[in-house]
């Protein structure tokens, strides 16, 4: 729990103690996957606005790619949140490192199918309809979020193998 003080300590909790509030970790947004994770909420949810916004349900491919930026926008505000809050901290049992290299590592291979699909989906010969843009800009951040996932991937996959430490992926060793 490197970068807590011993108030900040006691009031985050630890295992077997009753704490009342989490704390909030500035150092997490600090880290590199931290400003990912916020990069990646905020392109994902550039995606599925995007496609939401236009008739996304005449066109089956436009489909996958909703449910893709959806589902990884949703678990990856999820995730931000407990990184955010320190609730990992809470479950010491569960190998953080390695479920968020694990869930980036799956995101990004999806993302690359959705952003492909949604690049092969817009017809350069439909400009005159007035949700091409909508799609072509879609197409723009799927790439974006996708590569987003990826360099996550790189820096979970290093603190996973203890290259490199930060707030996001620090775990309780202690259990006493």
């Amino acid at each position: 729990m490197a970068g807590l003080s011993g108030a900040a300590r006691t009031r985050s909790g630890s295992p077997g103690s009753s704490a009342a509030l989490p704390a909030l970790d500035g150092a997490f947004l600090r880290s590199p996957l931290g400003g990912l994770m916020g990069a990646q909420a905020v392109l994902g949810l550039l995606v599925w606005a995007l496609i939401a916004d236009t008739t996304y349900h005449l066109h089956a491919a436009y489909g996958w790619v909703m449910f893709v930026s959806i589902f990884f926008w949703i678990v990856t505000v999820l995730f931000f949140v407990t990184y955010l809050l320190q609730l990992q901290l809470r479950f010491y049992v569960i190998p953080w490192p390695l479920v968020l290299m694990i869930f980036n590592a799956v995101a990004t291979v999806l993302y690359i199918t959705a952003f492909v699909t949604c690049a092969a989906a817009v017809q350069p010969t439909s400009w005159r309809q007035w949700d091409y843009n909508r799609r072509a800009a879609a197409s723009f951040f799927a790439g974006l979020t996708m590569i987003a996932y990826g360099v996550s991937t790189f820096f979970s996959f290093r603190a996973w193998k203890g290259f490199g430490s930060n707030a996001a992926t620090s775990q309780v060793t202690d259990h006493t």
